[in-house]
């Protein structure tokens, strides 16, 4: 049995997000001013854009706070989260490519990223599916079948290619693994044989083996495979202790590439410095703290897992956006969430965070010791 607070939702994860996203709009003006008014004829064109995310994203949060039923639990919806997700990543790859990846839908001139769905819509699945053999997880035989549907979003998502996201969402589905109960020998079997799996597809293109050595030494190739980390350090050395100012940056001017999605977290560095980058950081770390907690206090295993999942999935994709940003580890595209432009990274992480609300509303009528 459990309670239901109306609108008792985790105030300060709610004032975290909201700072994060206003901090974006501001970041994600200031980095892509110049670009817009380069490719649009007028500099509010990305800047418009991420304030309709921020709106469609902030009602769902709203619908999903007021609402009394978890629907995300229902099987019904899971499973067809679940087909509708896979149905969307194959038919990315049929779509015209943009950048030489397939990883959009393009619909009525709008885009949009099955993989940001992805990460969300396997949560669910593996809480859901674990919840219900939490008494079977010394078998391995019932690893089988989520480990199966894991491994077909992996594919599809490197096929785009992106290989980064299928990276990002095997650490997720690892640590769930984890938090629901697995045997370590099991996990250990499951990282060998993954190891080999993406190290195969690392060497199997040339780009990706780039990046590493780009990373590894990126003065070897200043204007070639070194040029974006090089940039992006000059973007955060310049910015000192308090920043350029806002607007002040001189690496937006077209020598940082992706300055307003990839590599915003450098602009933020120049424009606003250490200081601004180390609040940037709190806040994340402020959220990883309040989304663990509410997967503390989850009344069941389900939302246990689901709350701890989704809450890792953004933090650790915050601390690998951060890391590339300055310089410590190999470029791979991951958008930093809240902060970067873009529109289904940013609905996606606040669906996310709605459900995160919601089930820090939900609380057993009695709590026990936990097992």
């Amino acid at each position: 049995m459990e309670i239901f607070r109306p609108f008792g939702f985790d105030k300060p994860l709610f004032v975290t997000t909201l700072i994060l996203i206003s901090l974006g709009l501001i970041m994600v003006f200031s980095s892509s001013g110049v670009l817009s008014s380069e490719k649009f004829g007028q500099p509010f064109h990305f800047f418009v854009n991420q304030i309709i995310g921020v709106f469609i994203g902030l009602t769902m949060i709203i619908a999903m706070v007021s609402i009394r039923r978890p629907f995300y639990q229902h099987p019904t919806v899971i499973y067809t989260l679940l087909c509708l997700t896979l149905f969307l990543l194959a038919l990315s790859l049929t779509m015209p490519a943009l950048g030489k990846t397939n990883r959009w839908i393009h619909f009525f001139g709008l885009r949009f990223q099955p993989s940001e769905l992805a990460k969300i819509c396997l949560v669910l699945f593996f809480a859901f599916y674990f919840d219900r053999m939490k008494n079977k997880l010394d078998e391995f035989r019932i690893l089988v079948p989520p480990l199966a549907v894991l491994l077909l979003f992996i594919l599809l998502i490197i096929k785009e290619p992106d290989y980064s996201t299928a990276l990002l969402i095997f650490l997720i589905a690892a640590i769930i693994l984890f938090i629901a109960g697995v045997r370590l020998s099991h996990l250990l079997l499951l990282g060998i044989s993954s190891l080999g799996f993406f190290a195969l597809y690392l060497f199997q293109a040339s780009y990706r083996q780039d990046r590493i050595l780009a990373f590894l030494d990126p003065a070897k190739d200043p204007q070639g495979s070194g040029f974006q980390i090089i940039q992006s350090k000059l973007a955060v050395g310049s910015g000192g202790l308090f920043g350029v100012n806002i607007g002040q940056s001189t690496q937006k001017l077209f020598f940082l590439p992706s300055a307003h999605t990839d590599y915003i977290y450098a602009i933020v560095g120049e424009e606003l410095g250490l200081i601004g980058s180390v609040v940037i950081l709190l806040l994340f770390l402020v959220f990883l703290w309040r989304g663990l907690l509410i997967s503390w206090k989850a009344p069941d295993l389900f939302t246990q897992i689901v709350a701890a999942g989704l809450t890792l999935s953004i933090f650790l994709q915050a601390i690998l956006n951060m890391s590339i940003a300055l310089g410590l580890a190999p470029s791979t595209g991951l958008p930093l969430p809240l902060i970067s432009y873009g529109r289904s990274s940013l609905i996606c992480t606040l669906f996310s965070i709605g459900i995160l609300l919601h089930i820090s509303q939900r609380r057993e009528t009695s709590r026990g010791k936990r097992k």
